[in-house]
């Protein structure tokens, strides 16, 4: 079975317009006539159940942050490199354009020692946040229900940690010394986080994926020890994504660094998907160790815009070499586009839809 490649722009073929992701643009896309529908495929491709395509974020996929109702922005006077803002746990961030991502702002600390975290950590209360107008709308104006809905739901047991002490020096001393009260703290959290995850299911009921955020590792190695991770944090993380799959619903792991020696533990929590450093991970060789174990979040492999735009030709090339190494047997969708080209995007849309699905029509 084959399916068309269409030329860009070409007469009599639908499109769909969008925003490109990295320069908030217009852009058109090819429109498929699809078997099922997206949020079908999707959920095909996060149980295992070979999809019909692979999946991307930038077509198939609806992602929503509640953060927009549990954070307060606060505009640095006069500065072009950097927003604040305060998460809902009263910590202080700084957004740093050189970096791509928000950074503890300093001074920021919370607690200088851990076994006081009873004490010093004010959980969020949940009744006297305004969930309701924020689900209201979007669920009135933006929902699509043709598309999964992906929610973040925010940072994890040890990002928190990091946090409210202030850093990863202090938070992984205290790791070190006393682990029985950062345990307690990891189970008083992942108490929180459940409820958390039980209000956003109780607005926005069609969720089909939770993303979760703790990264382990710098690009070097792991922040701690494979046993200190056995002994403090595995256990509440295995909680939260039982409880969540328990629901129906999907998990995306984010995790960044050099975390291959987490790999097995990784795998024994279950999450559907991994979203991890792929210049410190090597994806295929991952995907052949534990392809059955959770899919990939990611982008077409060998992709590299800091170098320049590749041809129509060594992008299609791409796009085959990404499915080929990383789609068979499912779990696979592309969540990264970073094609900034309309042209370039709608070969590289149109070649991993046919591509993928010949794939899984002859497999």
């Amino acid at each position: 079975m084959s399916f068309p490649r269409y030329d860009y722009m070409q007469s009599g073929v639908p499109t769909v317009e969008i925003k490109m992701r990295f320069n908030n643009t217009e852009a058109f896309l090819p429109k498929f006539e699809r078997p099922v529908s997206a949020v079908e495929n999707f959920k095909r491709a996060a149980r295992r159940e070979k999809p019909y395509w692979v999946p991307n974020s930038l077509t198939d996929m609806q992602s929503f942050s509640p953060t927009d109702h549990i954070s307060e922005v606060v505009k640095i006077a006069g500065s072009k490199v950097a927003t604040r803002f305060c998460d809902w746990f009263g910590a202080d961030w700084t957004y740093v354009v050189e970096v791509g991502g928000a950074m503890l702002t300093p001074g920021t600390k919370f607690m200088d020692d851990v076994t006081l975290w009873e004490e010093k950590v004010k959980f969020p209360d949940l009744n006297k946040w305004d969930f309701h107008t924020s689900a209201e709308d979007y669920m009135s104006n933006r929902y699509d229900p043709e598309k999964p809905l992906c929610m973040d739901i925010g940072i994890g047991c040890t990002e928190r940690l990091v946090s409210l002490m202030g850093g990863y020096e202090d938070s992984m001393l205290a790791l070190a010394v006393e682990p029985e009260a950062c345990a307690d703290f990891f189970e008083a959290f992942v108490d929180f986080e459940i409820k958390h995850f039980d209000k956003l299911l109780e607005y926005y009921p069609p969720l089909a994926m939770i993303t979760y955020h703790d990264d382990w590792g710098s690009e070097k190695d792991t922040f701690f020890s494979p046993s200190m991770l056995e002994n403090m944090i595995l256990e509440p993380t295995r909680r939260l994504f039982n409880y969540i799959k328990s629901k129906g619903i999907a998990i995306e792991f984010h995790n960044c660094g050099n975390i291959n020696r987490f790999m097995p533990y990784i795998a024994d929590l279950g999450p559907e998907f991994i979203q991890v450093q792929r210049r410190v991970i090597d994806f295929p060789a991952v995907k052949k160790q534990y392809g059955d174990k959770f899919g990939f979040c990611g982008a077409i492999e060998g992709l590299d815009t800091s170098v320049g735009e590749p041809s129509k030709e060594k992008l299609v090339e791409m796009v085959r070499n990404t499915v080929d190494a990383l789609g068979k047997g499912g779990g696979l969708y592309i969540g990264m586009l970073p094609i900034s080209n309309p042209e370039l995007l709608w070969y590289a849309i149109n070649e991993l839809y046919a591509y993928s699905s010949e794939l899984y029509a002859n497999e």
